[in-house]
């Protein structure tokens, strides 16, 4: 009998408190490896991530798909089968794993995505200026693309061969969105979930929580939408 082994990856830039209450949270059977990848922190969320039990990959150049991609290629130089994406700041609830999880470890679907406009969202827990980006862009990866999507949310559980497969290049916070784009045009099946979307646990979103990194952050998911409408 094989057993599927899964990884925690959780992209963190200076999130010392919100990872050690994160850390406590997780369910301690559902994952062999946890891997807090510190993006260049100035805090000590590195040592507070080993105190919990995490392993801790460093990549020093900051991006949020940077992150991401070094958490992946050390999940699976491990031996992960499937990748869990976590928020470092709390918002995504632990307690969804399980209803995440399951459709890929069934086989029902290469990828899940948890929406965080359903209604088991917590009221203001996405601000204005985020909801509307996010509106935009997963209307356009519709049209173009026919993903079937209503948000671009970053709480995501995939199987490691098939995000192998895809050969992500951005690294900035349009990487969500190319992994979308790619997902639909292998035509892997993605199935999107209600998650219970939680107000971040400590600080303020270096991203939602201002005019300026939304607007950065819109940006880079744009340019990635339509940069691979134009590539055949």
């Amino acid at each position: 009998m094989t057993t599927t082994r899964v990884a925690f990856v959780i992209p963190a830039l200076n999130e010392e408190d919100a990872i050690r209450q994160l850390l406590r949270e997780l369910p301690p059977n559902l994952a062999e490896w946890t891997i807090v990848v510190d993006n260049g922190s100035t805090d000590t969320t590195a040592a507070v991530a080993m105190a919990g039990g995490a392993l801790v990959a460093s990549e020093p150049t900051r991006g949020y798909g940077r992150a991401c991609l070094k958490g992946f290629q050390t999940a699976c130089e491990l031996g992960a089968d499937i990748v869990v994406f976590m928020d470092g700041d709390g918002s995504d609830d632990p307690s969804d794993l399980p209803m995440m999880l399951a459709p890929v470890l069934e086989g029902r679907a290469t990828m899940t995505i948890g929406s965080r406009v359903s209604k088991r969202a917590e009221r203001g827990a996405v601000p204005p200026q985020a909801r509307l980006g996010n509106w935009l862009v997963s209307r356009l990866l519709r049209l173009l693309y026919g993903a079937q999507v209503n948000d671009i949310g970053s709480f995501r559980v995939v199987r490691c061969s098939a995000l192998q497969a895809l050969h992500m290049h951005e690294m900035t916070f349009g990487w969500p969105v190319e992994m979308l784009v790619k997902m639909a045009r292998a035509r892997y099946c993605v199935l999107e979930l209600p998650i219970h979307y939680r107000h971040r646990s400590h600080g303020r979103s270096k991203v939602a929580g201002t005019i300026s990194g939304s607007l950065k952050a819109a940006y880079y998911m744009l340019r990635t939408t339509f940069r691979y409408a134009l590539v055949r």
